[in-house]
């Protein structure tokens, strides 16, 4: 079963993917946000082991990030929010996920050669990876099921051992855990963000980047979602100046104050 950290960009510090490699899944850097010399830093940090690179898909991927990922060689690379041709990575010896919210987006990844879907439900937290028509919310119960043909990774609600056997059953390979990071001493969350998640409901609104994301909905953002939001990114700036805003999935409440070693213990038991 592969077990792969979810890019938390904005939210997971330097040197966390490779915490997490070291707790025995899969760290992934965030790596949309940094500029190539960054990535490249934090790419020659990682242990020896198995990790990720997650980067958007056009038009927001930056060719220099890209390059890096080539020349670095990760294990894996993801990608969300559309398209990206596997041929090189695939050439760099490089493993290749795709973000999809239904099965017809999941269809189109297949086709274009990816290794694996990462099959993003309803619940997940962060921003959607929707790429297709509309920005749909199809439960992780139902959206693994109704794809075939190429291996799934399930992502969204995912926070205990129990979770991880229900989405084996549906028919996944493995699965991307996100929220729960959150709350892992290392990623260092303020502790305003975790209570949010605890106190708050999750919703999906454009009112925080631009772009469909799940983050807790709370008083600002409830405020920002009575008004028309600026194109993604710059709708950030914006939630920035009003105040802080909290991505997270619905599994919130269930997920625990631990280390690292002991979320990835407890989901591969």
């Amino acid at each position: 079963m592969k077990l792969f950290q979810a890019p938390m960009a904005n939210n997971q510090p330097p040197g966390f993917a490779a915490a997490v490699c070291e707790a025995g899944a899969i760290g992934t850097i965030a790596g949309a946000g940094m500029s190539a010399d960054g990535l490249r830093a934090e790419i020659r940090a990682m242990p020896d082991l198995p990790f990720c690179v997650n980067l958007f898909a056009p038009p927001y991927l930056r060719d220099d990030a890209l390059a890096v990922v080539l020349e670095e060689r990760p294990a894996y690379f993801s990608f969300t929010f559309g398209l990206v041709d596997p041929a090189p990575l695939h050439d760099a010896g490089i493993e290749v996920l795709g973000t999809a919210t239904t099965a017809a987006e999941a269809d189109v990844l297949r086709e274009t050669g990816v290794d694996y879907v990462i099959a993003q439900g309803a619940e997940a937290g962060g921003h959607r990876g929707s790429f297709l028509d509309g920005f749909p919310l199809v439960p992780l119960a139902e959206l693994v099921p109704a794809i075939s043909g190429v291996p799934v990774i399930a992502a969204g609600g995912i926070a205990t051992r129990d979770d991880v056997r229900a989405a084996l059953a549906l028919g996944a390979v493995g699965v991307q855990v996100g929220t729960a990071f959150l709350f892992t001493h290392e990623c260092s969350r303020p502790r305003e963000h975790l209570e949010a998640l605890r106190t708050h409901d999750t919703v999906v609104t454009d009112a925080y980047t631009g772009r469909p994301m799940r983050a807790a909905r709370d008083d600002v953002l409830q405020d920002l979602m009575h008004e028309t939001p600026l194109p993604f990114p710059q709708q950030r700036q914006v939630s920035r100046e009003r105040g802080p805003l909290f991505m997270g999935g619905t599994g919130a409440t269930r997920c625990r104050e631990q280390s690292v070693a002991e979320l990835v213990a407890e989901l591969k038991a």
